[in-house]
């Protein structure tokens, strides 16, 4: 038999998950590579054999996706599959043609082939876009499932940038674990708040073997999605996250269309800042693909710690990276938080940044007067620490889901900002989730 020959175009991601449900014991396909994009010095690592399984012994080799075309031309290379998320339909069709002009088919793999089916129920919480709110509305479909008395394990879409190895199951139940498992900002960033709301949280690469783990520990499974990305798992209940400050995304970007159609719950987020019109426009598009679904409108409320001191004061907002880089935004909650605290100025922080972090300017040009918290290695940490403390704000508004203060020593007054999901609308996602029978 003659084994067709792949790439899988990613982002350490679900690049990694579609090889170990589609890819990894199929003798009718063998994978040469991994392709690497979105996220920075992911490339020039191996997926290691431990994972890759018998048919790869030497495990897998993983590129830059920049040398994608020469890869096709210098390999044989059959077919690509592209396997990551969070970016437009136009760019997918964009990559497929650059595939095709060098000589391989493209294609994508859906969700009977990828989607894991759990022994224990599963609600997934998903979005349209990074920066939708999905965060704030997981952590309250699990404060409803406590309060309901069930036992939960959430685990989390993944963020594999280190050693592959070390990360084929991870289980975090506190700060220590954190530590333990070298995480960086972003892993953080998601991992913290529930963490502290005594949640725990399960991550890493084979999400065979996680599932396992933490049907262990749960009566109930909460997939935490990450970027735009289809679940993982085959849901009980698919709850998907709009966003109307970017109405029209919800179609123009894969997979949010997927994810839109598949939803048994949209909620339309941030209707107390987005204008009728968009609000309206999104509901008309959710309408228009899946008029089953059922339709919450919500807010996210915006908490800041210490209002004065940023009143009348010159200020750095620090931001969550993903939102303004591959999420386009181009500020945040804190800058809305400085607006709304009275602050003087809202200093424009690129005159500051330093090494990585100047690059990630340059990369997404679309970023407003606000530093996207970039920390995927101990030494772009260092930059961002540097960045800060070596600008001229007076205070420092910390809009990250985490308190930054914990990973970068921070040499001015600082002050976080916080933000949870608020219905607005019947029914309820309590009301939709008390009827399940779980």
């Amino acid at each position: 038999m003659i084994r067709r020959k792949v790439i899988i175009m990613g982002a350490a991601g679900r690049d990694f998950h579609n090889f170990n449900t589609f890819f990894r014991d199929n003798e009718h396909f063998e994978v040469v590579a991994f392709t690497a994009a979105q996220i920075p010095d992911i490339e020039g690592r191996n997926y290691p054999p431990e994972l890759a399984g018998k048919l790869y012994p030497d495990g897998i080799p993983i590129y830059d996706e920049a040398e994608l075309e020469n890869l096709i031309a210098e390999k044989g290379i059959d077919e690509v599959y592209f396997s990551y998320s969070d970016v437009t339909n136009q760019y997918v069709m964009e990559r497929g043609a650059a595939a095709m002009a060098a000589g391989a088919s493209y294609s994508l793999l859906g969700p009977r082939e990828t989607m894991i089916k759990s022994k224990k129920p599963v609600i997934s919480i998903c979005a349209v876009r990074t920066g939708s709110g999905k965060s704030q509305t997981t952590r309250r479909v699990a404060e409803i499932l406590k309060k309901m008395g069930k036992k939960i394990a959430v685990i989390r879409h993944p963020m594999p940038y280190g050693d592959l190895r070390k990360q084929i199951w991870q289980r975090f139940a506190n700060y220590d674990d954190l530590d333990k498992y070298d995480c960086t900002i972003e892993e953080r960033e998601e991992y913290e708040p529930h963490i502290d709301r005594g949640s725990i949280v399960y991550a890493g690469v084979d999400y065979g073997e996680i599932l396992r783990h933490a049907e262990e520990d749960a009566d109930i499974i909460l997939w935490d999605g990450g970027n735009n990305d289809m679940p993982f798992y085959k849901p009980d209940l698919h709850i998907v996250v709009a966003d109307p400050l970017r109405a029209g995304d919800e179609v123009e970007y894969y997979p949010s269309i997927i994810n839109l159609i598949l939803a048994n719950v949209v909620v339309i987020n941030k209707v107390d800042t987005a204008d009728y019109e968009d609000i309206r426009f999104v509901m008309e598009n959710i309408r228009r693909l899946n008029s089953e679904a059922q339709i919450i409108t919500a807010a996210s409320p915006i908490y800041l710690e210490d209002i004065e001191m940023i009143r009348g004061k010159k200020v750095l907002v620090v931001e969550d990276g993903p939102t303004l880089t591959h999420g386009g935004m181009s500020y945040g909650a804190g800058f809305i938080a400085a607006q709304m605290a009275g602050a003087a100025e809202i200093i424009d922080p690129r005159p500051f940044a330093k090494g990585t972090i100047l690059k990630t300017y340059q990369k997404y040009p679309t970023t407003g007067d606000v530093l996207p918290a970039m920390g995927y290695s101990h030494e772009q940490i260092k930059e961002l620490e540097k960045t800060i403390n070596s600008s001229d704000a007076e205070a420092v508004v910390i809009g990250t889901p985490i308190d930054l203060r914990r990973v970068v020593k921070i040499d001015k007054p600082a002050t976080r900002v916080r933000y949870e999901l608020m219905e607005l609308s019947k029914p309820t996602l309590e009301d939709i989730i008390s009827k399940m029978d779980l």
